[in-house]
């Protein structure tokens, strides 16, 4: 494994040095302090990754699909096998408690796992009648960009589904939380995974980003991030005709109806919403109760933000760590702040903790006026807003009441009402009764502001794949 204290680049199978600007530091979020740092790609470094990409395509399309699935399978068991190590680096860089960091290692094992189960299937040709047939093909080279809250999650389901579908991969990964990226990458190389086929770049996202798609060899981005950067990268790749999968931001709601079972939905809401101090964009940011248990369901919930261990990630006592950088406590400032000065009410939280490192105290508001910057903006961190609600009309229009479109929780017994909401709501995902994180077998994408194409499943491995129509005058066999 390369020296933690000094991530470098993965280029055609060997790890280098950047040729690039000074090394960007790594900074522990639990103590402001630097403990490491990591390479900077230079032009001349982009172009070797996309030279070693488009070497390495024939090659590795024209693998045939079980063993590239057999190489995921491996590498799934390598990178298994060193969730521990891989934990403790990713908690130290982003901030996430060890026991979070290993979940979502997990989770990343099980992404390769599965893509690399069904590899044959999902390459296999398709016939619709006797003489046509469909044939999926590897899209072409890959250029994935992917953030720092949830960095093993997001490397594995794009690497996997592109690998699993024969395309070659260039992975532009965080440079906050290079380690995931890192013990990925390792993984692979050391399963088999052929020199070029899964290049690592870190440095300047904006030239990155320019460079490689850039170039026409690159034929799709797939990139996890804010709605704006989203936007920007959906421009620059329209000129080379890339294709696209963008899952952007999120401001997901929770409505919870007067039937619910109230303990347990605040239970289930303050575990999935303050996990990763509350920086995904599909936790749960605006709650809106049913009037006639509203002021049980805040009591409670309140109660419950008051009383989470915030502290250390290495502390097997700590419950929640601290947010990933300054900018995060920046923004939770500006939103809070935003808010109370409008009149809203902060009833646990809202400020940060007086200590060494990034800190936000878990925040609940309520009596939020409805011109509030924290209403409309995304606010990825670990603050929920709280609002009754008196009918079912005036729950969905407040839930879909923001351009974003990812995520929607339901609390209720009633399936007329889960029927109703599933349909009214516009998000990609709904989760009833309960919050649940993205899954390797099922697709995920979002509606309005939040993106479009999807990940996981066999919907994600699609993304990546070109489908070509084969028709023949006679009856054609081509599996």
């Amino acid at each position: 494994m390369p020296d933690s204290s000094n991530y470098k680049l993965f280029i055609n199978g060997t790890w280098r040095s950047g040729t690039g600007t000074a090394d960007i530091a790594l900074i522990n979020p639990a103590s402001a302090e630097q403990f490491g740092s990591v390479a900077v790609a230079s032009a001349h470094d982009l172009d070797d990754a996309l030279n070693a990409a488009q070497s390495s395509f024939f090659v590795w399309a024209n693998t045939p699909a079980h063993e590239r699935g057999a190489i995921l399978i491996r590498a799934a068991g390598i990178l298994a096998q060193n969730i521990d190590p891989a934990a403790a680096a990713l908690s130290q860089e982003q901030g996430k408690t060890l026991a979070e960091a290993k979940g979502e290692f997990a989770r990343a094992v099980e992404t390769f796992e599965w893509n690399g189960q069904h590899a044959e299937e999902l390459s296999a040709p398709v016939s619709i009648d006797e003489k046509r047939t469909i044939i999926h093909e590897p899209a072409g080279i890959v250029a994935a960009f992917t953030p720092w809250n949830y960095p093993a999650v997001l490397n594995a389901r794009k690497m996997a589904a592109a690998l699993v579908a024969g395309c070659p991969v260039i992975l532009k990964a965080a440079e906050e939380t290079p380690s995931a990226g890192v013990y990925m990458a390792e993984a692979l190389h050391e399963a088999g995974l052929p020199a070029g086929v899964v290049n690592l770049v870190f440095g300047n996202p904006p030239m990155i980003s320019e460079h490689l798609l850039a170039s026409p060899s690159v034929r799709v981005l797939s990139f996890t991030g804010s709605t704006p950067v989203g936007k920007q990268l959906a421009k620059r790749a329209a000129e080379n005709l890339q294709r696209c999968v963008l899952e952007l931001g999120g401001h997901s709601p929770v409505v919870v109806f007067a039937d619910a079972d109230i303990p347990k939905a605040v239970s289930a809401i303050s575990d999935y919403k303050f996990e990763c101090a509350g920086q995904s964009c599909n936790a749960p940011s605006r709650i809106l109760v049913a009037r006639p248990v509203y002021e049980t369901f805040v009591e409670k919930l309140v109660a419950v933000a008051r009383n989470i261990k915030v502290g250390r990630p290495d502390d097997p006592t700590t419950e929640m760590g601290p947010m990933a950088n300054p900018r995060r406590i920046e923004a939770m400032e500006r939103l809070i702040g935003d808010a109370v000065s409008r009149g809203a009410e902060v009833r646990a939280g809202g400020a940060r903790i007086d200590q060494p490192g990034f800190y936000w105290a878990p925040t609940i508001l309520t009596e939020i006026p409805p011109e509030s910057l924290i209403l409309t903006e995304e606010p990825f961190g670990p603050v929920l807003t709280v609002a009754p609600f008196d009918t079912i009309e005036e729950a969905i229009t407040e839930a879909n009441a923001t351009d974003f479109g990812l995520a929607a929780y339901i609390f209720t017994q009633s399936h007329d009402i889960q029927k109703r909401m599933a349909r009214a709501l516009s998000a990609g995902a709904l989760s009833i009764n309960y919050l649940k994180g993205v899954s390797a077998d099922a697709p995920l994408g979002g509606l309005k502001q939040s993106g479009y194409g999807y990940e996981g499943g066999v919907e994600g491995v699609r993304s990546f794949q070109s489908l070509k129509l084969v028709n023949a005058a006679s009856p054609v066999r081509l599996a």
